[in-house]
Order: structure tokens, then sequence, then C-alpha cells
């Protein structure tokens, strides 16, 4: 595996220092330099054009979800994984980073390991999203979904993925799109929630997707609805 190079940006210089540490101490990982706000960081991602960037998203001159619009709309940074790592994670913090291009948030308590394959996921053009950020997602896509007036006829393509899933998959994915958690699932439809994860698991895999905000908008589109 080639080497992740990796910028930090946050305002702090003591968790700058942190978070090299953490990712320096595990192999494949190059943190090839450190901005103290949002312009430096766009200054130094277009000079650097690294393959990832953990973005805070409180800081002076120009915030994180700033600094993430100009990167996308910079021919040169923006194809950039962007991760945000914050330890503000409230439904609008969460919404505007990913809205505004971020491929996943992830909490400052994330531990070392959990920082480590985030940012493998987002430098091989995946997403990573903490818990929390997944939960609010899960919400804004349900909202809205029954917010918009009934959606345009369902693909070819989409109908066939849903045809794979077995009746139990389809249940739980629909539960899954109404924004229950694994535990609420297994509740209702009386399963444990193991058994839960491997029917979301096994939904994920023939829909396509690889976390459970995608297993929504797939439900979405695939017109899966409760009976």
């Amino acid at each position: 595996m080639s080497v992740v190079r990796v910028l930090v940006v946050d305002d702090q210089v003591m968790i700058r220092s942190g978070i090299r540490a953490l990712l320096e101490t595990g192999t494949g990982v190059d943190v090839v330099g450190e901005a103290a706000d949002g312009s430096r960081a766009v200054d130094m991602a277009r000079a650097l054009v690294p393959d990832v960037i953990l973005m805070d998203l409180r800081m002076p001159v120009l915030d994180g979800v700033g600094a993430i619009t100009r990167l996308r709309a910079d021919a040169v940074t923006a194809d950039i994984g962007i991760l945000v790592l914050t330890t503000f994670d409230t439904d609008q913090d969460i919404l505007a980073a990913l809205q505004a291009g971020a491929n996943g948030f992830l909490g400052k308590s994330a531990d070392h390991e959990e920082l480590l394959r985030a940012v493998e996921r987002v430098a091989a053009g995946g997403s990573s999203l903490s818990a929390v950020a997944t939960d609010t997602v899960v919400g804004h896509l349900t909202r809205t979904a029954r917010e918009q007036r009934p959606a345009d006829p369902v693909s070819p393509e989409d109908l066939r993925k849903a045809e794979s899933l077995t009746s139990r998959e389809r249940e739980v994915t629909v539960l899954v799109s109404q924004g229950l958690t694994n535990d609420a699932i297994a509740e209702r439809l009386f399963i444990s929630p193991l058994t839960v994860k491997t029917h979301v698991n096994r939904a994920m895999s023939k829909l396509h997707v690889r976390d459970r905000a995608q297993l929504v908008v797939a439900a979405l589109r695939a017109g899966l609805r409760a009976d």
C-alpha cells in the first residue's frame, strides 16, 4: 500500500502535534504539513496536494466549512479527500460540512485505530462517518424523503438490486431508512442486534453501498417503503 500523505488543519498547535504523533505511529501515513486556519489550509493544499486533509471546523480567518467549499471549487484541490475531525458534532455542523463536500466526519474522541481506518478509507475514495454523524445523516435523509413529492419511477437497475434482497433484509432496510438503530430494529422484529447487523451488511452488499447513510439513499432510490 502506498503512503497516505496527510495535511492536518487545526488552530491549536497541541492538537496538531497530537494528531501528527497518532498518525505517524502507524505505517503508511506521512503528515506532510500543518495549518492553523482554513485560509492557510487552502494555500497549503494547493501547494502540497495531499491525499487527505484532516479539517477542524471552528478556526480563525476561515472556518472549516468555508475552507472545504473553496477546496471543492478549485480544480487543483477538488478531488482531495477531506475528513473533518472536530469536537463540534451538532446536526448543523455535520450537515454543513458534508454538504460543503467533506468525505467524512469524526469526533476528536476517536481512538488511534479508528482515526487510521478513517484516513485510509477517505484516501481510498470512500467515506467515513462517526456513529453520531451517521445518525444525523440518516435522520436528515429520512425527513427529506418524507417531505418530498413522490419519486420518479424506479430504474430497472435499482429495481433489480432491490429484488435481490430477502424479505427480512428488505424489512430491515426499510427500518434503517426510517432512522431506527440496530437495537431498535432488533426490538421491533424480536431478533438479536447481531442478527440485525448481519441483515444490514448483506443488504449493503447487495445494494452496492458502503455505509448506513448510503443504504438509506439506495432504499429511497429503489422505492423501498413500509407496507
